[in-house]
């Protein structure tokens, strides 16, 4: 099974004081923990991808009222919860993702986010022909 742990930090919230702007790095400490989990998910064998997103203020929004997209440029201070990151990962249970997770040298008010990622053979044989999946 695969999961996607999403890590949603504080500082891109407004914790831990105030938002992050666009210029944001984290401490090289923080990395330098970082790095060693991630390091411990491919020595298990269970890391397929991992990457770290800049902040809101670099990124963009579109949101659809009406099926007419709507473009919103930066920072939207309205989000609660803004994702900092993921990773991808191969785990035999959703129990062993969470341990994984538990692992995260996160910060305190950081959250990570659990996702079972959804698998074609998840689905009905016509969702599944309807995406092509299965031959005719």
């Amino acid at each position: 099974m695969r999961f996607i742990l999403l890590m949603i930090p504080a500082v891109y919230q407004g914790g831990r004081g105030n938002r992050v702007g666009a210029d944001f790095t984290p401490p090289a400490d923080a990395v330098e923990r970082m790095s060693k989990f991630n390091e411990a998910l491919v020595k298990a064998g269970a890391l397929i991808s991992l990457d770290g997103l800049h902040p809101i203020e670099k990124g963009a929004r579109v949101t659809f009222s009406d099926s007419t997209p709507h473009v919103i440029e930066g920072a939207s201070l309205d989000n609660t919860e803004v994702v900092g990151g993921y990773w991808m990962i191969q785990c035999q249970s959703k129990r062993e993702a969470i341990e994984w997770a538990k692992r995260i040298p996160a910060e305190k008010g950081d959250v990570i986010e659990i996702r079972q990622m959804q698998e074609l053979s998840d689905f009905p044989e016509d969702v599944q022909k309807a995406a092509g999946a299965l031959s005719s």
